[in-house]
């Protein structure tokens, strides 16, 4: 059974009943049928029958679950994909991008790394790393929210100016010295917006080099950012500036090109 069991803190009011909806959720998950009724339902989860059926009534209202008119059953709804929508875009560019960040690892000697972005920070989700003893790396879920960092610029870059406005007065991107619409750093993402790349060099530690450049899906919208990151100093020593952004840009056409994005192809800013 799923139901929640009755406990001396079991949560009241609008969380019981945020609870008592998932939990109905839950019960398609593991019912061997697509079609549930309300009864069936309420014994998998040991909710009372009137329960569930004001539950489904919400759920159905918000698209999440459908009422089979023939039955009168229900089914999850669409309403579930656009719910799941996020999650499953990045675990589809993560899988899509481990083999050419191992590609670009192996090409540049640096490492590499894809970043989700989550609406106020750069996450990496997927990394590997330099073979080399001295290298720059950050582990899987590391948040970036400077604006001096090549992924963040990258993920800016496709917002409107009013909403990167909004993140970086509201100092959600961090910048020093942010000076409003006016501020250079509009200019800034308007490059990167026309090049198609950023580069961090040493901006957000004296000894870091970065590159990145977006991934794009089969709308042309950005669903994540690959980067090459190495020691400065080491770049600066092998003038390997230009191989590193080639490197990553065509790691990125690549794993835009798996997730069916064409040549060329961007979405408008939303």
């Amino acid at each position: 059974m799923l139901g929640l069991q009755p406990t001396p803190d079991k949560p009241q009011g609008a969380a019981a009943s945020l609870l008592n909806g998932l939990t109905v959720l839950e019960a398609f998950s593991v019912a061997k049928r697509s079609l549930l009724g309300v009864t069936e339902i309420s014994e998998l989860v040991g909710l009372h029958k009137s329960t569930v059926s004001r539950m489904l009534t919400g759920l159905d209202e918000a698209g999440y679950v459908q009422r089979d008119e023939d039955t009168g059953r229900y089914r999850l709804g669409l309403g579930m994909i656009g719910l799941a929508g996020p999650l499953l875009a990045e675990l589809g560019v993560r899988r899509a991008a481990l083999p050419h960040l191992e590609e670009l690892t192996e090409a540049t000697g640096e490492t590499a790394a894809i970043a989700v972005w989550n609406g106020t920070n750069a996450i990496v989700v997927e990394q590997t790393a330099s073979p080399h003893q001295v290298k720059h790396s950050a582990a899987i879920g590391t948040r970036y929210n400077k604006f001096a960092s090549s992924s963040v610029r990258v993920f800016l870059a496709e917002l409107p100016p009013e909403e990167t406005d909004r993140l970086l007065a509201g100092q959600t991107v961090l910048r020093e010295g942010y000076l409003g619409l006016e501020d250079a750093a509009h200019e800034q993402l308007a490059g990167v917006r026309e090049q198609g790349f950023a580069v961090n060099d040493g901006e957000t530690t004296y000894e870091e080099y970065g590159v990145s450049a977006p991934v794009r899906d089969y709308r042309g919208a950005v669903v994540g950012c690959i980067t090459a990151s190495a020691p400065r100093a080491r770049v600066q020593h092998q003038q390997s500036q230009f191989l590193l952004r080639e490197a990553v840009l065509e790691a990125a056409q690549r794993v835009s090109t798996r997730l069916g994005s064409r040549p060329g192809e961007t979405s408008p800013m939303c």
